[in-house]
């Protein structure tokens, strides 16, 4: 099956274009750097002609709620408007475990604003909903970090790899549609302010984490469980020390 991956030079993408490929799959990677543009709609036709499924694993340049709202809803509708011209069988989109939950975060309002476009366009699809990237871990510490002191809530998080999110991502794409959020979780569950101490300590890095149960997540208030997937989630393998391993090999 031609599966159009958009997204596919990021982080995820390029991992999913990998797995799709090994399971015999002709996987495209769509994205700017291959002349596929979403938000202008250059090369989106093009790529998706003759697709069985087309899964969006792309990301605003900007984590500001305006810019992530024009980009999602913009180029959603521009693929989704392309997805149905093709005859597109599966429409799958990534996004993030607890989006419908952190309404004072204007990022997750635009990644509900694009599920809602998916799931009213009329095309079978599914949505992917991934707990936070070990990878993006420490974004989260800069993000919260003040001088030297890393203000984190002391809430539930349940992280996972990205290897495990493209795994996840490339089971849902090759399935039929589940006209539904499937979401996956790391093996896991950490309080967030413990992580984050954690992973500064084993980066020697000598800013202190203070739990702060009024500390904002991207500029959201978050509650005990947020950040972490409901009861019967799937759940990946790789464990937070596995990870570790792994990325000190560059692996």
């Amino acid at each position: 099956m031609k599966v159009v991956v958009i997204g596919g030079s990021g982080l995820i993408g390029s991992k999913l274009v990998k797995i799709l490929d090994a399971q015999g799959h002709e996987a495209v990677a769509a994205s700017p750097k291959t002349g596929v543009n979403t938000l202008t709609g250059e090369g989106v036709v093009e790529a998706l002609a003759g697709a069985g499924a087309v899964v969006d694993v792309s990301n605003s340049p900007s984590l500001e709620g305006s810019a992530a709202l024009e980009f999602f809803e913009t180029s959603t509708r521009n693929l989704l408007a392309a997805a149905a011209d093709a005859g597109v069988g599966h429409y799958v989109a990534l996004s993030v475990v607890g989006s419908e939950r952190l309404p004072d975060s204007g990022y997750m309002r635009a990644k509900v604003a694009q599920e809602k476009l998916i799931t009213a366009s009329g095309l079978p699809y599914s949505l992917v909903h991934a707990t936070q990237f070990f990878e993006f871990v420490q974004g989260i510490i800069d993000a919260a970090t003040d001088g030297d002191t890393v203000h984190l809530a002391p809430v539930l998080i349940q992280p996972m790899a990205a290897d495990d999110v493209a795994a996840a991502v490339a089971e849902v794409v090759v399935g039929a549609p589940t006209y539904a959020v499937v979401e996956v979780g790391g093996p896991e569950q950490f309080r967030l302010d413990e992580l984050g101490r954690s992973v500064l300590e084993a980066q020697r890095d000598p800013r202190s984490v203070v739990g702060d149960s009024d500390a904002r997540y991207f500029g959201a208030a978050v509650a005990e469980r947020s950040l972490v997937p409901a009861d019967g989630a799937r759940i990946a393998g790789t464990r937070l020390d596995e990870w570790r391993t792994r990325a000190s090999h560059g692996r």
